[in-house]
């Protein structure tokens, strides 16, 4: 029997509740380097036999291949941009296999680099944004059976390093500085901060804050004026849990991620801002207990681990009608992840969606992260994001990206985007588990992953 991101195994959990200390604004954002593969680890014996399992009316759900998800992908892809599922099957494959380069060109252009982005019409290709004016000839990789071309466009004002380090060094004086503290983000195509206001601090001008958001942060600046409002999604939710509120007796749903270990203990994440006693909606078995172990939720984070007494098996679903589970074989952090880039998530309220990071470096508006967020924060364009998503996979193919946060709703209720939390950020020891030729491994957390 299989059960969809939820099969565990725990040690006897004593764990921190809600009371941790939170990090200030000037904690450095762990490294973003993709966590190496771990040791197989096998499951132990039972402590106990476990209940009869009744006998289920549907068919076992499909674990499909690497394949085979990125060809249900490429379905999706293919509708949006209008080209043919093959076409769109090899850019995906692409979009995997040249993260490599463009990491080296990172690297290489570090003290350039405004940011990196991949364009899907009129052609597929990379765009490298570059500060000074000294001209770096277009180059291509060979990926997904394609040529990708690489162009290089200079001019940019200041370095994304730059823009992020004004962020946050500089976020409590720009958050002072209107009404609403604003969302804010490096827009990897012009090398700006973005600022994102509301109307009421719009009436001023966006010349005029402008301005004084560049002069305050001392890097050029690009102002939005929306009548957006970032939040939570609400606790409603891969998979469904479901807990009874202590605050106000209602039953609250919320959304599982992906399942992790740290060696001893197997847990399954979610959203912090979810309830902490939870219980696991499985078709087969009912309701399954999950104990709470421990939750993480400020500056950079937003995620809870919940266990249970039977081992995890990596596997999410990917699909609205959760007929159809998909392994997690890799992870991708996000200094590896580009504007651009083509990700899905599947969450309890709107299913199986997929949609174009937008910003990899955002801070979402007011308080959403027990205070001011960090500039961590990674952004999908809409349509699809309702309250019950929180804490839903991010994800393309069998790559796990992140753990869904909140969104950002117009006035009419409908989702310009959602931002959600990379997999670099993790909680220390917790590792996601995955599969490989030898079995399940668990990642090693990446130092500094704290």
């Amino acid at each position: 029997m299989i059960i969809a991101a939820f099969l565990m195994f725990s040690a006897a959990i004593g764990a921190p509740g809600r009371g941790q200390t939170p990090p200030t604004a000037a904690v450095t954002p762990p490294s973003q380097d993709p966590a190496p593969a771990g040791p197989v680890l096998t499951q132990p014996a039972p402590a106990k036999p476990l209940p009869a399992k009744p006998v289920s009316q549907r068919p076992p759900p499909i674990v499909e291949t690497l394949a085979e998800a990125r060809a249900r992908d490429g379905v999706e892809y293919a509708r949006q941009f209008g080209v043919p599922i093959d076409e769109a099957i090899h850019r995906l494959a692409a979009q995997e296999e040249s993260v490599a380069a463009t990491d080296r060109i990172a690297e290489t252009y570090r003290d350039r680099l405004a940011g990196i982005a991949i364009e899907h019409r009129p052609a597929y290709r990379i765009i490298v944004y570059l500060t000074g004016d000294t001209p770096v000839p277009t180059m291509g990789v060979w990926a997904g059976g394609m040529t990708v071309p690489i162009v290089f466009r200079t001019g940019a004002r200041v370095s994304r390093e730059r823009v992020i380090w004004a962020m946050t060094w500089y976020q409590s004086a720009i958050r002072a500085a209107l009404r609403r503290p604003p969302g804010m983000g490096l827009d990897p195509r012009t090398g700006e901060l973005t600022i994102t206001i509301g109307t009421a601090d719009g009436a001023a001008g966006a010349d005029t804050i402008k301005a004084r958001i560049e002069a305050i942060a001392g890097v050029p600046v690009q102002v939005r004026i929306t009548d957006r409002i970032d939040k939570n999604l609400d606790i409603a939710g891969g998979a469904r849990v479901e807990g009874v509120s202590p605050d106000d007796g209602k039953r609250y749903v919320c959304t599982t991620g992906f399942t992790v270990s740290d060696g001893v203990r197997y847990g399954v994440t979610t959203a912090a801002h979810c309830l902490d006693a939870m219980s696991y909606h499985d078709r087969e078995q009912g309701q399954l207990p999950l104990d709470f172990i421990a939750q993480w939720g400020w500056g950079y984070r937003d995620v809870q681990i919940n266990g249970s007494s039977e081992m995890p098996k990596p596997l999410f679903y990917a699909d609205t009608g959760k007929t159809r589970l998909r392994p997690v074989t890799g992870q991708r952090g996000r200094a590896a992840t580009r504007a651009g880039d083509f990700v899905c998530h599947r969450g309890e309220r709107t299913g199986y969606s997929c949609a174009l990071v937008e910003l990899t470096d955002f801070a979402p508006a007011g308080d959403l992260c027990g205070g001011a967020c960090l500039p961590t924060w990674v952004t999908v364009s809409g349509p699809t994001c309702k309250g019950g998503d929180s804490g839903s996979p991010v994800f393309s193919g069998t790559t796990a990206f992140g753990i869904l946060k909140g969104g950002s709703y117009r006035r009419d209720g409908s989702c310009a985007f959602y931002f959600y939390m990379s997999v670099d950020y993790l909680p220390l020891d917790w590792s996601l588990l995955r599969t490989g030729p030898g079995g399940v491994t668990a990642g090693i957390t990446a130092p500094g992953g704290r």
